[in-house]
């Protein structure tokens, strides 16, 4: 099976409106006593099972490669170290690809094989060794640094290709490049996880990828309003354009672009969507959850309480003072208050 970005699908889940609880986001163990109090507790509470599994909620209550990294990036942060060796011992054991130190993207409970598809997703990955390397710096976990180190390896040698003279992130092992066209996600561009790599393994080897990579994406930019998308591919004569199989849309993966950037001190990729944002902020305007690009359609509905803490991370302002009751809608408030 190959992953298929389009089947994990938030769209008006995420951006819009708000997934109900089930029994299954069942509660954890209070943690370290020296846990910060805010969002942390209410989201480790709502989101992340004994056993450390993160929760989807708006996706069926799967477990996916990057909600463990998040998970785990968010209690290394949080100095929560209870909750993440239970988040690092289920994605180890559960999703860790046996042929190489990469994550299976998906978990779904659902299924008969809960790990049905083995392909890895490129942002859940680098979370996950950022997260380890953290969390053998902070708590002298040797063993954390080397799945870390193990990780950054992989993606680097198995993720990053070369087209059209340039270094080119890969969103996953399978489906993402052919003969015909690379396609890319600008949103698994972590900035800040990125930069972490390179102070852990040297310049040379990351610096390359970080340079092309901020290239790509200030040339990635599309319609009126030249705005990034979920996902734009590359043609064989580097001809940059929205992917042509998914809508062209400024939405819920894109959204974490200006995020990323403000957090690594990149906001020139994401420039254009600040003044696209703080056009409709002066005028009073709601700042809808997606864009068509080339149409200009805008979706009927407005960001939910994650992509307003975006925004205000963005453009400075005041942060939505609850949590969102919708997984991923509560894990950009959270790092849009933890990430730098």
């Amino acid at each position: 099976m190959e992953f298929d970005p389009l089947r994990f699908d938030r769209r008006d889940v995420i951006l819009g409106g708000i997934a109900v609880l089930t029994a299954a986001c069942a509660k954890v163990p209070s943690g370290n006593a020296k846990v910060r109090q805010g969002f942390w507790p209410a989201f480790r509470e709502r989101f992340i099972t004994p056993a450390g599994r993160v929760i989807d909620n708006g996706n069926g209550n799967i477990s996916h490669s990057e909600g463990q990294g998040y998970g785990m990036l968010l209690a290394s942060l949080n100095n929560d170290r209870e909750t993440f060796d239970s988040l690092a011992r289920w994605t180890a054991e559960t999703l860790r690809r046996d042929d190489m130190a990469l994550h299976a993207w998906k978990y779904d409970p659902r299924d008969a094989v809960a790990v049905a598809d083995r392909n890895n997703a490129t942002d859940g990955d680098i979370l996950i060794a950022w997260a380890l390397a953290r969390a053998a710096q902070a708590w002298k976990l040797p063993d954390y640094g080397r799945q870390s180190a193990e990780i950054r390896s992989a993606i680097r040698s198995r993720l990053v290709i070369e087209r059209s003279g340039h270094l080119v992130l890969l969103p996953g092992l399978q489906g993402f490049a052919d003969a015909h066209r690379t396609v890319v996600n600008p949103s698994y561009y972590i900035w800040s996880a990125l930069d972490a790599f390179a102070a852990l393994d040297g310049e040379a080897v990351w610096a390359p990828v970080t340079d092309d990579g901020i290239k790509l994406l200030t040339a990635a930019r599309f319609g009126n309003l030249s705005l990034p998308v979920d996902w734009f591919e590359i043609a064989p004569d580097g001809k940059l354009s929205p992917a042509s199989d998914k809508p062209p849309r400024f939405g819920f993966d894109a959204i974490r672009v200006p995020l990323y950037a403000s957090a690594g001190r990149r906001m020139a990729v994401a420039d254009t969507v600040a003044a696209w944002w703080r056009s409709l902020s002066t005028s009073g305007a709601q700042i809808p959850a997606w864009i068509d690009v080339q149409t200009g359609e805008t979706a009927p509905y407005g960001l939910s309480a994650g992509g307003k803490a975006v925004v205000a991370r963005t453009l400075g302002g005041a942060q939505p003072e609850t949590l969102d009751q919708d997984y991923y809608s509560a894990i950009l408030q959270l790092l849009a208050h933890h990430l730098s």
